[in-house]
């Protein structure tokens, strides 16, 4: 019953994915050909299309996984063939080429002179299958989620999804038929226009636009879709399918947790590191891999330099890797970056001396590897085990005695119990109990919980010397304001309030050309130097590095109202609390 629940569901989900914007682009290529032919001609390209990409994805992603290939290179070969019919539609002289290939290839064999149209569109439709790769990313992934050789089970799942995306595209192939012939007298200059569409949408997904989609479709088929009361999802193979299309391990771990399974799980084969830019802390700038690392158990570490989550943990990892790194234990961080400066090697260079980490970290600053794991959260840890399968994972602060017991099981499990108990760590900050204000941006694009009045607008902005005084988590810009996309630069006489409930108050701030004054007030006066946090000195803090500033320590959560005087210059982007 659960098998053929799961294969429902893959129907479902192929032909929700062939219903998708980045797959529509396809269809002017694929309606062109119906127009002509044989009355089953148009049945032909969708069964072609769909067939040869089901089975094809699911071979793929295990010659990928086999060669040690990024499991990138199908989606970006994919991108580059829709570019390549967009750009044959756009100019007439390369369609006719393309065409003519086609038509010749469609025209091989008896069946394809005469008769219905069949044969010459599953070709056609063949041809089309790999446009067909970048719209399907996680979907598919989730309803052939079985690990290891390519088996029946598979094969079915993967099928089951071409067949729903065959259902949809036949659907609308065969309501288009019939326009196209309406349209025929300006076919050429429509061509142009979906071609140049074509082109935008391969455009689109270069920059990443079709895993927004895909995510959402993740989210959302599931419960609206196949059962709206949610039932469905809680049947075994089908929550753990499910748990994949909601970001990987990351729904994984709930999905497995709730039914009360063990510490370890298997969650399947680890993606391997993808677009990284540059190895920190390794020696020669050597890349380390997945596949290099096999035979010990590695721990990676997503983080970035300004949340304040992520330091926490950082003091855990560090005695980790000292504890446990012969025995057998490898540290992997990969950071990536939340705010554009934090892209810049030098800063990330800076961040890691000064945290003292060891261990290897990569700049994944085009989230190429945070994108492989569809993780979703800054801190995330994930254990491999020495197979090279993911075993464990959490998410944000805590939980530190469960991780390092899930270290030691995965070392024993490789023959390589460690001795001793656990590991010594230094005393390390942790977020207070009680903290009510949420995190705030600063910037345009993620600004929240402001009580000035109309909302934020992009550009010069003065928000006047008398700011409404905030609510309770609520902040006021006050004076002269340039407001960015993830920023807000200080004017002469800029200032922020905020009426928050916290221990602790930090701020990422940054002055990279000079160092200027950030003055901090506490219920309207100076702030004592007993509640500073470790950034301020006689209530002002000076203003170099982009980083993470702290700027209050009240010693316990307390409601208080506090007030930033920035200098001309500074930048602000976001408020963190603890």
């Amino acid at each position: 019953m659960d098998a053929a629940i799961a294969i429902a569901f893959a129907v479902l989900a192929g032909a929700a994915t062939a219903l998708s914007p980045c797959v529509l682009p396809v269809l002017p290529v694929a309606l062109a050909a119906g127009a002509t032919g044989g009355r089953r001609r148009p049945l032909g390209v969708a069964l072609g299309l769909a067939g040869t990409f089901a089975l094809a994805a699911v071979l793929l992603t295990r010659a990928l996984d086999a060669l040690g290939l990024p499991g990138d290179l199908a989606r970006w070969l994919a991108i580059a063939v829709l570019a390549g019919f967009g750009l044959a539609l756009v100019v007439p002289r390369v369609g006719a080429a393309i065409e003519g290939r086609l038509s010749r290839l469609a025209r091989s064999g008896p069946a394809a002179a005469g008769g219905d149209g069949l044969r010459s569109g599953l070709l056609l439709g063949a041809s089309l299958a790999l446009v067909y790769a970048p719209c399907a990313g996680p979907i598919l992934a989730a309803v052939v989620a079985l690990d290891g050789a390519v088996s029946a089970e598979r094969l079915a799942l993967g099928f089951a999804y071409g067949i729903g995306a065959a259902a949809a595209l036949l659907a609308v192939m065969t309501l288009g038929r019939s326009l196209t012939r309406r349209i025929g007298p300006y076919a050429g200059r429509v061509q142009q226009v979906l071609g140049a569409l074509m082109l935008a949408v391969a455009l689109l997904l270069a920059g990443g636009a079709d895993r927004d989609f895909q995510a959402a479709i993740a989210d959302d088929l599931p419960a609206v879709l196949v059962n709206p009361s949610g039932e469905l999802e809680q049947t075994g193979p089908v929550r753990r399918t499910l748990a994949r299309a909601h970001g990987g391990p990351a729904g994984a771990r709930a999905a497995l947790r709730e039914t009360g399974d063990p510490l370890l799980q298997d969650a399947g084969a680890a993606p391997e590191f993808a677009g990284v830019e540059r190895w920190l802390n390794t020696p020669g700038d050597t890349a380390p891999t997945l596949r290099g690392l096999r035979g010990k158990v590695v721990l990676i570490d997503f983080w970035t330099y300004t949340c304040i989550n992520c330091l926490r943990t950082l003091p855990h990892v560090r005695a980790w890797d000292a504890r446990y790194r012969d025995a057998g234990l490898a540290v992997v961080g990969v950071h990536t970056p939340e705010f554009a400066f934090e892209r810049r090697e030098g800063n990330v260079r800076d961040a890691i001396a000064e945290n003292g980490l060891r261990y290897p970290v990569a700049l994944d600053n085009d989230y190429g590897t945070w994108n492989a794991w569809l993780n979703q959260y800054w801190p995330a840890k994930y254990l491999v085990d020495a197979k090279g399968r993911v075993r464990y994972w959490h998410y944000g602060e805590g939980a530190y005695e469960e991780t390092e017991l899930a270290i030691r099981m995965l070392l024993a499990e490789a023959g390589r119990p460690p001795a001793g108990g656990d590991a010594d760590v230094e005393p390390a900050d942790r977020a207070a109990a009680g903290v009510t204000t949420p995190e705030t941006y600063l910037g345009w694009e993620r600004a929240k919980g402001f009580a000035n009045p109309g909302p934020l607008r992009l550009g010069a902005q003065d928000f006047g010397d008398r700011p409404p005084a905030p609510a309770p988590d609520q902040f006021a810009f006050g004076g002269p304001w340039t407001i960015a996309r993830e920023r807000a630069v200080a004017g002469a006489g800029a200032r922020i309030e905020a009426n928050v409930g916290a221990r602790k108050v930090f701020l990422v701030l940054g002055s990279p050309d000079r160092e200027r004054s950030v003055r901090v007030l506490l219920d309207g006066r100076p702030l004592p130097d007993r509640l500073a946090g470790p950034d301020v000195r006689g209530g002002v803090a000076r203003v170099g590095a982009q980083r993470l500033y702290g700027l209050v320590d009240l010693g316990r959560v307390e409601r208080r109202r506090i007030t930033v005087e920035l200098d001309p210059g500074v930048a602000g982007y976001a408020f963190t609390f603890g």
